[in-house]
């Protein structure tokens, strides 16, 4: 078929910009060429009645091709593998006299070169990854085709035909939605690229809707379910409206690398009025707090609705969300968390921590801050733009930290490239790597203006990288495929290759690898649970024959898991006179007053201590943040828990502090079980409980969970979840 079937173009001007999934223009019903006899009638020829697409969840096309999840009536089928469609004709098809084919168009411009044009040819025999139809049955009037698609062709809604040939032309069938017909990357296809082998990683890693996300502090290490929601009604369209709204060629929808890196620019609306508006500082007003989202679909629902970007979310949401977008489009994909995470402000390697002649942090110098954790995602794919052996898993970042290409995005970077500091392939891998490997430089700004290196810690970055675990909600640790274990051969090796290739550090850290001192320092926090009193316990040891004096000063901030302080709350100076071969403790009490009226959207005190030794005048420098322990939403239910059948569900909720929580929202979720609900408690008084029951009919069988999250005006993070086993419907 002619491009100018749809639209005639004078000259050599270009066919303009297909970007558009959503835009239609329909092909001509008759296309007739030369000169037509006055008697010519399209129905004197063999003539299209009917089309069926086997779309049910049963059958065999959704089942076959792992999409029947999705509450979707349309045909949803992945590349590269074949499916069934029947068409009833007007008359018993002869494959002597007859000819027909299937067409398959997408967007506004359908041209063939580019893929947004498809006719499938009739063939005897499908060939692997290529289009293709073959009759497989023929009987009566109805003819059944077996459709392949090729591994490679765009993802996306395309529109379906039927075309037929006569002397004159080509009659083809109208417009009928009922015919749309969706195409996703197949990761069971070996031809497509992001194959992956293992059937239980595909279980978990595309057709898992629900998830759990690691947060906290490495020492405490918290996590949360999440409703990814990827099956969800109308949220496969709204993830190909994300693309839409990214005006991203059709062209390239069938490349996991390019549409990887579109939605790690669109998740986050930094600069291209994206899903997510992203806020750190404690302020939601006229939206949600980050850590009162449950899952991804109240977010990319309102998105496709609104246009506009959803208020609020940190890195977590953007990761469950992109996890949502991947996951649903077919790409395999996981959530990834990155204790002590590196933000490399200018990418040398180095996080420099400058502090004043008296030991206090310098603000104004230090502009590098270390997360306490950070979330991106992972997802899976060949790499064919690189040399072998960097394909899997790559990092995609939707947070947006850093400009890339002139956009807030990064990745996809191969995770194998990090690992061996080959940081010179595309996309973003430099700053993936300062994220895991960077070192932590202790820098004392004198007064005369000079900067002197005091101390190096070479292991506190990247200390654990986990993720779910496959098949259970544990945790995975993945540090191994980051970052080769410190101090060994391949780890050196691994950065002087990540530095060779223009990562420069700027500070010279020879001979502060290991402090001189005899005097050694290190802290802990005990009874850390929000409201209450804590204690911070300083340990001083000196293994020197010598005595030694210490001034030590300790601050105690609070901080945004992203390692920005907000506001400090407590500050000490003491003294400690250490004997030969003896230890000290020094015990600081911090009253749940001091930090209370100050807590922001996670509950984080980060506790700074520096210490010199006057004798040698070596400082000694140690930080931690911990998380606070906040109460918990208690879900319950009663009732069968079946498929169809009422089920009571009750949210319940107890205040421990002793003050009263205001505007309180809970919310509650729980794929195939409820849709995202949500109710408002003006105040909940000191020790009082607050209830919330609602009626769920459970419409997915298997292993379900319902997830609830508390917010007020003064208590956040706040979350509950509870393990369903739905049974399906007894049959009559």
């Amino acid at each position: 078929m002619s491009e100018s079937s749809w639209t005639a173009f004078g000259g050599r001007r270009a066919i303009p910009p297909n970007t558009s999934n959503a835009a239609e223009n329909d092909p001509p019903t008759v296309e007739l060429q030369g000169l037509v006899p006055r008697g010519f009638n399209p129905q004197d020829y063999l003539n299209v009645t009917n089309v069926h697409l086997f779309k049910e969840r049963w059958d065999s096309n959704k089942v076959d091709h792992h999409t029947d999840k999705y509450s979707n009536d349309k045909l949803i089928v992945r590349r590269g593998q074949s499916f069934y469609i029947q068409i009833d004709f007007n008359r018993p098809y002869d494959p002597t006299r007859d000819l027909f084919r299937v067409e398959y168009v997408i967007g506004l411009y359908p041209q063939e070169n580019k893929g947004t044009y498809i006719p499938v040819p009739l063939v005897s025999e499908l060939q692997s990854g290529k289009w293709g139809a073959k009759v497989v049955m023929r009987e009566d009037r109805s003819v059944r085709l077996s459709v392949q698609s090729s591994a490679d062709c765009i993802v996306g809604k395309f529109r379906m035909y039927v075309a037929v040939w006569t002397p004159y032309g080509v009659i083809r069938t109208s417009r009928n939605p009922e015919t749309d017909t969706y195409i996703l990357f197949n990761p069971w296809c070996e031809e497509d690229a992001v194959y992956l082998e293992n059937e239980k990683e595909r279980e978990e890693c595309v057709l898992n809707d629900i998830g759990v996300i690691f947060y906290g502090d490495f020492n405490d290490i918290k996590s949360r379910s999440w409703s990814y929601g990827q099956f969800e009604d109308s949220i496969l369209d709204a993830c190909l409206f994300v693309m839409d709204k990214a005006n991203m060629d059709l062209s390239g929808r069938g490349n996991p690398i390019k549409v990887s890196r579109v939605g790690s620019a669109m998740i986050n609306a930094k600069d291209d009025e994206g899903v997510i508006a992203g806020s750190w500082d404690n302020v939601y007003a006229y939206g949600v707090p980050p850590s009162a989202w449950t899952g991804s679909v109240d977010i990319l629902l309102e998105y496709k609705s609104s246009q506009k970007p959803v208020r609020y979310g940190q890195c977590w949401v953007f990761a469950g969300v992109f996890n949502t977008f991947l996951r649903c489009l077919g790409i395999p994909a996981r959530v990834v968390t990155n204790y002590f995470s590196a933000h490399d402000n200018d990418a040398n390697l180095q996080l420099d921590i400058f502090l004043e002649e008296d030991g206090n942090v310098n603000s104004k110098l230090t502009k590098d801050s270390v997360w306490n954790y950070h979330c991106w995602n992972e997802a899976w794919m060949t790499r064919p733009d690189l040399p072998v052996g960097f394909g899997g898993w790559q990092v995609v970042d939707s947070t947006p930290q850093e400009n890339s290409d002139g956009m807030y995005r990064c990745g996809p970077a191969s995770v194998q490239a990090i690992k061996h500091g080959h940081v010179c392939f595309q996309f973003d891998a430099p700053f993936v790597f300062a994220e895991v490997n960077s070192d932590l430089v202790y820098v004392t700004a004198k007064k005369d203006g000079t900067h002197v290196v005091e101390a190096l810690d070479t292991t506190h970055i990247g200390k654990l990288i986990v993720t779910k675990e496959i098949g259970g909600d544990g945790m995975k640790d993945i540090t191994d495929t980051y970052k080769f274990q410190e101090g060994q051969e391949e780890e050196r090796l691994a950065l002087e290759t990540a530095m060779m290739y223009g990562a420069k550090k700027a500070l010279n850290t020879e001979g502060v690898l290991k402090s001189k001192s005899d005097v050694r320092m290190n802290f802990e926090v005990e009874n850390a649970v929000l409201g209450r009193d804590l204690k911070v316990i300083i340990t001083f040891r000196n293994n020197g024959s010598a005595r030694y004096t210490v001034t030590a000063y300790l601050s105690g901030n609070i901080s945004f898991y992203t390692g920005v302080s907000k506001a400090e709350f407590k500050n000490k100076t003491f003294e400690v006179t250490l004997e030969p071969l003896s230890f000290k403790r020094e015990e600081v009490l911090i009253g749940a007053g001091e930090y209370m009226g100050q807590l922001l959207e996670q509950a984080f005190l980060h506790f700074f201590v520096t210490a010199r030794v006057n004798e040698t005048r070596d400082v000694l420098a140690k930080q931690k943040s911990i998380a606070l322990t906040v109460p918990k939403v208690v879900i319950k239910v009663r009732g069968a828990q079946v498929v169809g059948s009422d089920m009571v569900v009750t949210v319940e909720f107890t205040n421990p502090l002793k003050e009263t929580l205001r505007n309180v929202w809970i919310r509650l979720d729980g794929p195939g079980v409820t849709k995202p609900l949500r109710k408002m408690f003006r105040e909940i008084r000191p020790n009082s409980t607050v209830q919330w029951e609602e009626l769920c009919r459970p419409w997915v069988s298997g292993p379900r969970k319902l997830i609830a999250s508390l917010t007020s005006d003064s208590l956040r993070h706040v979350y509950g979840e509870l393990d369903l086993q739905i049974q399906r419907r007894p049959s009559m």
